[in-house]
């Protein structure tokens, strides 16, 4: 995948005891699924976490992120606090803020997106097994998306969006932009009819595919992650830096920071 096939140099943002957070780069998958012996998250913190692992810890990860989304991933490191978080989850006590770089300009400055989705192959002919689409007999799903920056590159206008999920379908953010005329820069399954997808399978990250998506990796990042407090307890907030392929710095957001 280019100058990005082989990062696998994630960076700490916060450990304690009981959990690590880690800034997960793109395209570093987080599980091994497959037997090709590709290095993934879950391999590098078995590493960094040997002395707990071998003292009866564990590696939890508790919420996951494509292999081309970069960004903020939180790990249990036993049980105890494994449970912690999974119960907050389900409660929804979990606020994720992701950043997408999208074609185009918004007309609009926030969008709340209320749109079902389900996977293309109930509906449709699709190639693509995991493509999923809005459809009314779909799962139902909502995103809130604020415009964060408007800028001009080579290929065109694009826009900085800050995503926050309300739900957690299965590609539910890109879903969501694409539907609104606004897919991610780089996305190879949501960028017109998948092609883009079908032919990297095929012959791998080729000058052809560059000058159709631009970026090797789908430009979305999941910028902060926070966890609420109890009864009279803070919460825990993470946040990771924009990565520079994004092409805006922290400080041209300015009040437009991501917020939890």
């Amino acid at each position: 995948m280019s100058g990005i096939a082989n990062n696998t140099r994630f960076t700490v943002l916060d450990e304690t005891e009981d959990y690590i957070v880690v800034n997960k780069p793109a395209p570093l998958k987080i599980h091994p699924s497959t037997p090709d012996g590709v290095p993934t998250l879950w391999d590098g913190l078995k590493d960094l976490l040997s002395y707990e692992m071998a003292n009866g810890g564990q590696i939890s990860i508790i919420n996951r992120l494509d292999r081309e989304t970069s960004g903020v991933v939180l790990v249990a490191k036993h049980a105890k606090a494994a449970r912690r978080f999974g119960l907050a989850m389900q409660r929804r006590q979990v606020s994720k803020g992701y950043v997408a770089l999208v074609h185009g300009w918004p007309e609009w400055e926030a969008m709340e997106v209320v749109a079902p989705i389900l996977r293309a192959g109930e509906v449709e002919e699709s190639a693509i097994w995991v493509r999923q689409r809005v459809h009314e007999d779909g799962t139902p799903c909502e995103t809130g998306f604020r415009v964060l920056a408007r800028g001009e590159r080579a290929f065109g206008r694009v826009a900085l969006v800050e995503a926050r999920p309300k739900t957690g379908r299965m590609h539910q953010i890109r879903v969501h932009l694409a539907h609104l005329g606004h897919p991610v820069v780089g996305d190879k399954i949501y960028n017109g009819d998948g092609s883009g997808y079908l032919d990297f399978i095929e012959s791998g990250w080729t000058p052809e595919l560059a000058g159709r998506l631009h970026f090797p990796r789908q430009l979305l990042h999941s910028k902060t992650l926070e966890v609420a407090g109890g009864e009279g307890a803070e919460g825990l907030v993470w946040e990771a830096p924009l990565p520079v392929e994004f092409g805006f710095s922290e400080a041209e957001l300015g009040g437009n920071a991501i917020s939890c």
